[in-house]
């Protein structure tokens, strides 16, 4: 019952199949699940206010709270405790783990799959983590209690990154004939054979980005020098990020937009959040469900300034 790695050196999930910690859990694993509570809509957190001086309650904004996802499993190793210790050890050392325990941006992963999906992704923390008896455990049998919370924003995520990188030159490209007048006027083109294999309309945009999911997805972008006053901003949504730094060759500034860890770092290191424009919210600067644009502006007299956008797709269930 070994699975496969990825890409990312994670176990490859079958359909109804989780992992945490590099411990499959689920059908066809060493570790039945046999329920999930949870995987509905988390909890809101409203803003109602009482009316002072009248009844009834106003309404506010309602926010999702955290999601606890509970799991009914077991180990089951019939007639190897030595293997049935070793995968509780394993989840054990997952939960422990400080860089995700005791550091406040630290998170463990939780990764899903269902059937008809690619694996998903959730970020939180692994909060409970119990073997409920070991009285078979002598046969290879130990029931588990595991709750793990989806915390900042507790969407489900594409297991895969996306990635781009834009040059300054963002010209649509041309792989065989151009555009026609029509089409570049927005019209159908009607003066050419529809079926010339050649001719390819401007719809190859070097800035497009998809989030294939269906709630917007927050993207991580890296700004490689040498640069001078970057500019960043999505055509749909219309929001920027406007930098009011110079980076030589082989200088960087990472943006960050997820919550809770919002920075823009120069080189890993300097802070350089106090350099971004009035109007440059990372925390709303997202990519919204569907096909998006970004598009990016600099002074960059060498030609060879890259942005670099990173992002998973984001989806309301698993």
């Amino acid at each position: 019952m070994t699975a496969a790695l990825n890409k990312t050196g994670r176990p490859e999930l079958a359909p109804w199949q989780y992992e945490i910690g590099g411990v499959v859990l689920g059908t066809g694993s060493y570790v039945p699940v046999g329920n999930v509570e949870g995987l509905g809509a988390p909890a809101p957190r409203s803003q109602d206010a009482d009316n002072s001086n009248s009844d009834g309650t106003t309404p506010g904004r309602d926010f999702y709270g955290p999601r606890p996802l509970r799991f009914e499993a077991g180990i089951k190793t019939p007639g190897d405790p030595v293997k049935a210790a070793e995968i509780l050890a394993r989840l054990e050392r997952a939960l422990d783990t400080p860089d995700a325990r005791t550091n406040p941006d630290g998170r463990h992963v939780l990764r899903g799959r269902w059937p008809g999906h690619s694996t998903r992704r959730m970020y939180g923390r692994l909060r409970r983590l119990e073997a409920s008896s070991t009285a078979n455990a002598v046969h290879g049998w130990i029931p588990l209690d595991l709750e793990f919370v989806g915390l900042d924003n507790p969407r489900w995520y594409d297991d895969e990154v996306s990635k781009l990188t834009l040059g300054l030159d963002q010209a649509a490209r041309g792989h065989g004939g151009d555009r026609t007048v029509d089409e570049a006027m927005g019209r159908a083109a009607a003066c050419r054979r529809p079926a010339d294999p050649r001719h390819r309309p401007a719809h190859d945009r070097p800035g497009w980005v998809t989030n294939h999911g269906d709630v917007p997805t927050y993207p991580s972008l890296r700004v490689q020098g040498p640069v001078t006053a970057p500019r960043i901003w999505n055509t749909v949504t219309s929001r920027v990020l406007e930098l009011d730094v110079s980076l030589r060759e082989g200088e960087w500034v990472e943006l960050e937009t997820r919550p809770g860890t919002c920075w823009a770092l120069r080189n890993g290191t300097v802070n350089v959040a106090n350099d971004l424009g009035p109007a440059s919210r990372l925390d709303l600067f997202t990519l919204p469900p569907g096909r998006s644009e970004i598009a990016w502006t600099a002074a960059d007299p060498s030609g060879t300034a890259r942005l670099e956008v990173a992002w998973r797709s984001a989806y309301t269930t698993l």
